[in-house]
């Protein structure tokens, strides 16, 4: 009986048996970074995708940006639509400018260059994210208020020009025994995320009395604003359709527009945020041992360039999202 015999190919034992190019003249580790940032990016592609088709299913129901990021820090009750957020995506952009610095003193091994422009693409990925906390916290809270009505929408308030006006500036709460419910009091340990003290009732004797008082509507008009009811109609459709009042935003309530547009923007960003942090974290850990001058033994700064990928991926789609969600 003849044994079989099987052909050498010259590269038995070599992890890749390809020859001796590398695929794309990458590392195994640039490789497999490649591939997890394609396939991160088809998620957040997903994502967007079913942002994209729900915002035109409900478009006469969708805030207008400029309404909801008009804050800016310590400049409080000035309308300043998207300069926090422009200067957000700034920052974040710039750190990608510092990490491409970064890269290049990797490849010329020089080690303080290294050691600076990763501490200053640190130092923008934490402000990001300071920024981003602190524009949740802005749209959590709310600012003008609205009252919702029985199919769901909501309705806002503004004066005979237009105007924006928040309910507090012409509502004032009733005396009433009720209170905050906090989890310490029992009913299986929930408490209630927020409290109202304002009334419907409250509202709507506030909006009688005041007859510079218009109803806003989310119905656009050709012009792409939000429609302004006159004073009959506005006194008609408060007492018929409304049934409770909305502060702020969260995942089933939006004082600006329809409520996906809540759970969108905390999904997304949250999302997107949560790639951030993970990122900042990393570069602290790459950081620390560019500082013991691991990878200046090692000869090479690799892994300087690897997270670099991942990093202009990051800022990459804070692009897409900042398009989406603010531009529009």
């Amino acid at each position: 009986m003849e044994a079989t015999t099987v052909a050498k190919t010259g590269t038995e034992g070599k992890l890749w048996g390809g020859g001796d190019e590398k695929p794309l003249k990458a590392s195994y580790g640039k490789l497999m970074m490649w591939f997890f940032i394609t396939s991160d990016a088809l998620t957040f592609s997903g994502f967007l995708a079913a942002y994209g088709f729900t915002r035109f299913k409900f478009i006469e129901e969708w805030p207008i940006a400029d309404e909801v990021f008009n804050h800016f820090p310590f400049l409080h009750g000035v309308d300043a639509p998207m300069y926090y957020v422009a200067l957000m995506t700034f920052i974040l952009i710039f750190s990608s400018v510092t990490m491409v610095l970064a890269v290049d003193a990797g490849h010329q091994m020089n080690k303080n260059k290294v050691v600076t422009y990763m501490a200053l693409t640190i130092l923008g990925g934490i402000v990001f994210l300071g920024s981003q906390a602190w524009e949740w916290s802005n749209f959590i809270s709310g600012e003008y208020g609205a009252v919702e009505t029985r199919s769901g929408k909501i309705i806002q308030f503004a004066d005979a020009d237009g105007n924006r006006v928040a309910i507090d500036d012409f509502a004032t709460a009733s005396p009433k025994d009720r209170t905050q419910h906090l989890s310490k009091n029992g009913i299986w340990y929930n408490s209630e995320s927020s409290y109202n003290p304002l009334s419907l009732e409250d509202v709507k004797k506030g909006f009688e009395a005041n007859p510079d008082l218009r109803v806003r509507t989310m119905q656009l008009t050709d012009e792409g604003e939000k429609t302004v009811l006159n004073r009959e109609e506005s006194l008609v459709t408060l007492n018929d359709t409304g049934v409770g009042v909305i502060q702020g935003a969260n995942l089933s309530q939006n004082e600006y527009g329809a409520p996906l547009f809540g759970g969108f923007f905390f999904f997304i960003t949250g999302f997107h945020g949560f790639h951030v942090l993970s990122g900042v974290l990393i570069l602290i850990i790459i950081f620390f041992n560019v500082l013991i001058g691991t990878y200046e033994k090692r000869g090479s700064y690799e892994m300087v360039e690897k997270v670099g990928l991942y990093w202009h991926f990051v800022d990459l789609v804070w692009v897409f999202v900042f398009t989406f969600f603010y531009l529009v």
